[in-house]
Parts: structure tokens; sequence; C-alpha cells
């Protein structure tokens, strides 16, 4: 079976060690993947192995299994990894988890905190990525002016009609 966290690899050669307890992550993103490969199988005693022992009274196993059990995990695109390499201490994960529960299709975007302790990598804490800006780079067109399809049209008569 091809692994949930969308590596390209079979599962017992991507997460699945990790799972089960035969390896140990050497990075956080194998870590985050791992993790979302366990809510996909619903292996939440994995999901609570790996949480950080500091921030672990976060986390509530039971609200955190009956989501899993209640989703179809859908896919995961890993956006940005900073540091969280084997010789690191700490790391940030950003992703896009999606997945579809009886409200239809969602999308979770966070950026994971992961952090190292006796040699094992921790899922920590998490934030979420603030709204980028958008910089307007040509003037704004207003109602009155022409339109710049070139019709030769007022704008609101034109493409901005609606």
């Amino acid at each position: 079976m091809q692994c949930p966290c969308q590596s390209g690899q079979k599962y017992d050669r991507c997460c699945g060690p990790f799972i089960s307890g035969e390896k140990q992550a050497e990075t956080a993103e194998q870590l985050m993947r791992a993790r979302y490969s366990a809510h996909s199988q619903v292996q939440m005693d994995f999901i609570e192995k790996t949480h950080d022992p500091k921030t672990k009274k976060q986390l509530d196993i039971k609200d955190s299994r009956e989501w899993a059990e209640t989703t179809k995990w859908t896919g995961l695109e890993v956006v940005e990894t900073k540091q969280g390499g084997p010789n690191d201490e700490v790391g940030t994960v950003e992703f896009k988890a999606s997945f579809e529960t009886k409200d239809g299709l969602q999308e979770h975007h966070e950026i994971g905190q992961f952090r190292k302790q006796d040699g094992v990598w921790f899922y920590s804490d998490s934030t979420h990525p603030k709204a980028q800006t958008v910089v307007r780079t040509d003037p704004k067109i207003g109602r009155n002016d022409p339109c710049p399809c070139g019709s030769g049209k007022k704008y609101k008569k034109c493409c901005g009609a609606g």
C-alpha cells in the first residue's frame, strides 16, 4: 500500500516503521509525515507517544481519535521545512492536510513546531500561518474608467459588470 503521507513510497518503507516503533524519525518532517499517516490509520497511541511531554496536557486523545475515525484523509502537502534535520534540536514544518468530513472537503494549514529530546523528535505545538498581504502592482480600476479589455466601454458596463 502507498504511504498516506504521499511521499510516493510504500507504507512499510516510509511511515510504517515509525508508527510501529521499529524506527525513530530522524527529522521533524519524517515525524510530521508519520503523524499524518497515524491519523489516517487511527493509530492514536503513536500520536500520544510522539507528542512533546511538555505540551501533552493540551492533547485530547479522545477527541483526536473521534476526529480521526470520522475523517477521510485525502492528502498532505509539505509547504516548507525549517531546521528539523538529524543534527538539529528544533524544527518547523508547514503543511496542509486535506480531509473530508460530513461537512465536506476541508484543509488544515499549520506550522508544526518540533523539538528533539534525548535524540527523539516530538511534536510540540503549532501556529497558523499569517495571511499574506496582497500588494497591487497595477493601479486600481475605477468603475467609470475605460475598461482595460479595450472594448471602449466603461469598466462598470463591461468586465466590471456583475
